[in-house]
């Protein structure tokens, strides 16, 4: 009589090995310069305010995502938030991060 021998095989789990360096950020927009500004066409920027800025496009484009949806949400603040940033643009207004260029 011949036993059968039941080999049962081990399976270790994968180590994880911990991250030492940061991951690149995604590449999407004006790339920011060495003092960490985005550089925008300040006409550009006027002109699509003017046309789409109730729709938060402005926003959009200078990077603050948050306020460009919160502005399509609610119209451009049913117009009020629209004409303040058109005003502002139209100043060229130092919002942070962004150097107006012509």
């Amino acid at each position: 009589m011949t036993e059968e021998v039941k080999e049962e095989k081990k399976v270790e789990a994968p180590v994880a090995t911990p991250i030492t360096e940061p991951m690149p950020a995604p590449a999407h927009g004006p790339e920011p310069t060495v003092g960490g500004s985005k550089k925008l066409s300040w006409v550009l920027t006027l002109v699509l305010s003017i046309l789409v800025g109730s729709l938060g496009v402005d926003r959009f484009m200078m990077g603050q995502i948050g306020l460009g949806i919160l502005k399509l949400i609610t119209g451009g603040g049913c117009g009020v938030w629209w004409l303040i940033d058109v005003i502002l643009i139209a100043m060229k207004k130092d919002f942070p991060g962004i150097e107006w260029t012509d």
